[in-house]
This record gives structure tokens, sequence and C-alpha cells, in this order.
């Protein structure tokens, strides 16, 4: 009998969880109030009936203090302000793509130069490009040649524009390739 094997999935949370009123497991705690100032530390049960007070939740916010950290807010808009903070931080990520250019061993001046405005046009928009040059048959022959061709064109978009190469040319197969990416600022 045959079994297949398929990798078991781990699950991981999107959000973190937060203790709330009961589920606080701790004996005393820190106590913020609503307009965040510090009520300072006591039991559990009484920073609770401090909260059922004010109609509002007692939520763990730092459980790794000692003692743990608690405030007195509305927990419902305690999530919805977290989940909002958590999708402006995904907004304001910019995720950085790598754009291929590919250049041959016999490529002619204006289609060198049309191919370094592209990199120059990605590099400022902030994607990194992979230079690859393949070598074809007898071309293979001209390694040497070929490796200067790319460090020429990267010399040339130094000349443009500031970068950093991050993968300096390399041979692979019958292919070159080089990674370069803009400069930080």
């Amino acid at each position: 009998m045959l079994r297949s094997k398929r990798k078991k999935r781990s699950f991981k949370p999107d959000k973190t969880v937060y203790r709330v009123n009961q589920r606080i497991r701790a004996q005393e705690v820190k106590v913020i109030d609503e307009e965040g100032q510090l009520v300072g530390v006591m039991p559990t049960f009484k920073a609770l009936k401090l909260a059922e007070e004010k109609e509002l939740d007692l939520v763990e916010v730092f459980p790794k203090a000692t003692p743990p950290v608690c405030k007195i807010l509305d927990y419902g808009q305690f999530q919805y302000q977290q989940s909002r903070k958590a999708q402006d931080q995904k907004v304001k990520t910019k995720k950085q793509e790598t754009k291929g250019l590919r250049i041959s061993y016999k490529i002619g001046k204006h289609d060198l130069e049309f191919r370094e405005r592209q990199a120059v046009k990605f590099l400022t928009k902030g994607d990194k490009v992979k230079v690859e040059m393949i070598l074809r048959g007898r071309e293979k022959q001209f390694t040497k040649d070929a490796f200067e061709k790319i460090n020429e064109f990267i010399k040339s978009l130094a000349q443009q524009i500031e970068i950093n190469i991050e993968q300096p040319p390399k041979k692979q197969g019958g292919q070159l390739s080089a990674l370069i990416a803009p400069a930080k600022k």
C-alpha cells in the first residue's frame, strides 16, 4: 500500500491575538486607562471591575512585561485601529521588482543605447535590473569579449545614474548575467 507524502502546512495567524477580560491569566497587571494615564499596578479582578464600571474592556496589550500591561478600552474599536495600521504599513512598503534586459553579443550601437535608456528608467523607478547576454554557437568562444561588453554597458549606466552592482557579471552555461540595483539614498 502506497501512501502519498504531503507537506503539512503550519498555521500562522494573520494578526496578533490579544487576551481580553476574563482571558487574562496574570494575577497582577499594570493598568492604563482610556485617556492613556497610568492607573497603577493592581490585581486583575480589580482591573476588570474598573473596566466594567466604565463599560469598556480590559485588553492585555503587552503580555511580556512584568507585570503585564493592560489597557481599558473598547476592544472592537481597538481591533479596527490595529487593522488600519497594518493596512497602512502594507500600502507604504514598495515591492522591488527585478526587470530583465537582454543584450546580444553582436548588438548594434543604437540598440545598446536603447537598452541603456530602459535600464535607467527601471533603476529610477527603484527596480533592480538583470542584464543577460546569451552566447550562441561560436560566440561561446569569445566570452572574454562578452564580459568586456557587459562591463562597458554597466560603466555607461554608472555614468548616467548611481548604481550598486549586486552581482558582477558571471557565466552560467552559455549565458552571462549581472544584477544591478539603484544606489540607496
